[in-house]
């Protein structure tokens, strides 16, 4: 394999090579209604990870992380504004699936394919080694990193949010359509909130 070599930066770095073949991916060109375009945003310098599900339409047609009403929410749950979000070298954003899935005709997007992860994410981890913490965004994405230690469902892996700090905090997906989950839990303002803003403040202090 040839290694480019930049000036200031010495030799074209491990992350560079995987971030290079991610974006040039097409493993699943034909299996999408539309050409894929994977999203992935990390540096060296990542030390908070927000894994997510899988870009949706907004993010697809953007191509940046989030740039859609769930990251809005996102975004005011971890007490970040949008400069720092997208602009501040310690937060990076690598969901389960790269690429927007599709929409299922009977209402939101269809699940993220694993083939996806099993491509790229033990690769991509391995080159973040500054990581302190993760987020695992709705349940697809938790039970593909937590494996056994996953509960039965989604509220119950948030819930147990204590067993997995300090490296782990399972979040449900900050979409509008789980307004309703929220009012239903107000433990999770009340308790996992402020543990994430004061998470993400120190990581970023």
């Amino acid at each position: 394999m040839t290694t480019s070599t930049d000036p200031e930066n010495g030799p074209e770095s491990g992350l560079d090579e995987v971030l290079a073949e991610i974006r040039a991916c097409r493993a699943c060109l034909g299996q999408l209604p539309h050409t894929p375009r994977p999203v992935v945003m990390v540096t060296p310098e990542t030390r908070l990870l927000i894994c997510g599900q899988a870009p949706g339409r907004r993010v697809h047609e953007s191509g940046l992380p989030f740039t859609d009403p769930s990251g809005v929410r996102l975004r005011d749950w971890m007490g970040v504004d949008e400069t720092t979000f997208y602009g501040d070298a310690r937060l990076g954003v690598a969901a389960q699936a790269f690429c927007f899935p599709g929409t299922d005709p009977k209402g939101g997007d269809y699940p993220p394919p694993r083939r996806c992860a099993e491509l790229w994410r033990p690769r991509l981890l391995a080159e973040l080694p500054k990581v302190e913490l993760t987020l695992l965004v709705g349940g697809y994405a938790q039970v593909w990193a937590l494996g056994d230690r996953a509960k039965a469902n989604m509220t119950e892996t948030v819930r147990a949010w204590r067993d997995y700090a300090p490296g782990i905090l399972p979040l449900p997906h900050p979409s509008w359509r789980n307004t309703a989950w929220l009012k239903k839990n107000p433990w999770f303002e009340a308790e996992v909130l402020p543990y994430l803003r004061q998470r993400t403040a120190e990581i970023l202090a």
